[in-house]
């Protein structure tokens, strides 16, 4: 008996947590990418796939966004 009492308590607590990871796991910026930019305009000038699209590339293309440090202002899930 206390075999499936502590089946039941572990599934109870299982259950749960796995619906919310794989609920939370398509949140956020995940389509902002420099690849999902890549795939949707194509690649930049003269940088080769995604790398034209990365942080560091647009912050020395357009310069620093104001009150962001660096190339931060630019990536995917940063708040702006």
């Amino acid at each position: 008996m206390q075999i499936k009492e502590t089946l039941a308590i572990v599934s109870l607590i299982v259950a749960p947590t796995i619906a919310f990871a794989q609920g939370n796991s398509n949140s956020g910026a995940s389509q902002n990418t420099p690849g999902h930019k890549m795939q949707d305009k194509g690649s930049k000038g003269d940088s080769p796939g995604a790398s034209g699209y990365a942080p560091g590339h647009e912050m020395q293309d357009k310069g620093s966004k104001t009150g962001h440090p660096g190339a931060s202002g630019y990536a995917p899930g940063h708040d702006k």
